[in-house]
């Protein structure tokens, strides 16, 4: 199953719009970007994105990036469980 990543434009402030769009170039993610992902005391305070519903936070917006790699890897192992 391809990850589905979602991001907040209201929290592009951080940087996140170029995590955005680097996760995006990679067709094996599903990247959507939201006007609101109704986290906004979250949205306010840091950079986060959803990872299949997940929330995903960093003090980064390159942190950010590395965290969704991590979580995504971490799904993937999951799943590799499953078989």
């Amino acid at each position: 199953m391809r990850p589905i990543i979602e991001f907040c434009t209201n929290n592009m402030h951080f940087g996140t719009d170029e995590v955005f769009e680097a996760l995006e170039e990679n067709l094996e993610y599903d990247v959507i970007e939201y006007g609101c992902l109704t986290n906004c005391g979250q949205c306010s305070n840091t950079p986060f994105a959803l990872v299949n519903g997940e929330v995903v936070t960093a003090t980064s917006a390159k942190e950010l990036h590395e965290a969704i790699l991590s979580k995504i890897a971490e799904i993937d192992a999951w799943n590799d469980l499953d078989l």
